[in-house]
């Protein structure tokens, strides 16, 4: 039997099935619907499944179809299983930073852990190796950065990212705001990172979300890249360890 994995995001819908620790499939979507939900259960043996969501106050017809099928959990703040979550505010704490921290503990247990999460906004979150998870950080995103330059001023062009790109300056507007963007989120990561370090005798740093390939290709020359692991899949790992945690 399979465990199917929602992840709701603020862009996209992520949604993994599991054999226990297994992943054995994984799609993206911009929406969920009754027919995504059927699919799953037509190729695959599922038993259990839980959802986790960034957006607040969503119920759809697909989470009817779905809790009729099997049992469901809805993921939250305060299903931090053996970590000691001192978040002040568990109810406010986004379901997919949690489930990121729960990853990490699941795949790297004993270990300080910083998870670096790449998608609409950036996140830092911390684990260290007792399970103790104080709060993190969260700054605006890749892309968001990009498109803020464009929607808040009259003459600057929308301009994506450029994994290619390596240079200190920029020589004209466009290499500008790439210099701007895709260093200045780099200068970001390093000094995240380097305080984390002073503060821990040994970090794993763990990247995730749809940027961490991009993120890595940025660290890859740094001090810190021999410390990095890309886990693109980490929230939906988290999800599934939840899912365990919250329903044997």
């Amino acid at each position: 039997m399979a465990n199917l994995v929602i992840d709701i995001g603020n862009t996209y819908t992520k949604i993994a099935v599991f054999k226990r620790d297994e992943l054995l499939v994984y799609k993206q979507f911009e929406g969920i619907d009754d027919a995504v939900i059927n699919a799953f259960f037509k190729e695959y043996a599922i038993s259990k499944a839980i959802v986790s969501s960034v957006k607040k106050n969503e119920s759809q017809a697909w989470q009817t179809t779905l809790a009729a099928k099997v049992p469901v959990i809805f993921f939250n703040g305060k299903m931090a299983g053996e970590l000691n979550n001192q978040y002040r505010t568990p109810d406010t704490l986004g379901a997919d930073r949690l489930a990121g921290v729960m990853g990490a503990k699941t795949l790297f247990p004993q270990k300080n852990n910083l998870v670096i999460s790449g998608g609409t906004c950036i996140t830092y979150d911390a684990v260290d190796a007792a399970g103790n998870y104080f709060g993190g950080s969260i700054s605006p995103g890749l892309n968001m950065r990009y498109k803020a330059l464009n929607y808040y001023t009259d003459g600057l062009p929308l301009v994506g990212a450029d994994e290619s790109f390596d240079k200190q300056y920029g020589d004209n507007t466009v290499s500008a705001i790439r210099s701007g963007v895709q260093n200045g989120i780099k200068y970001e990561l390093m000094g995240f990172i380097d305080s984390y370090k002073k503060a821990g005798e040994e970090l794993n740093i763990v990247l995730s979300g749809g940027d961490s390939i991009f993120f890595d290709s940025l660290l890859k020359n740094s001090i810190f890249a021999p410390c990095v692991k890309i886990e693109p899949f980490l929230v939906l790992k988290g999800l599934n360890a939840a899912l365990y945690i919250n329903n044997d």
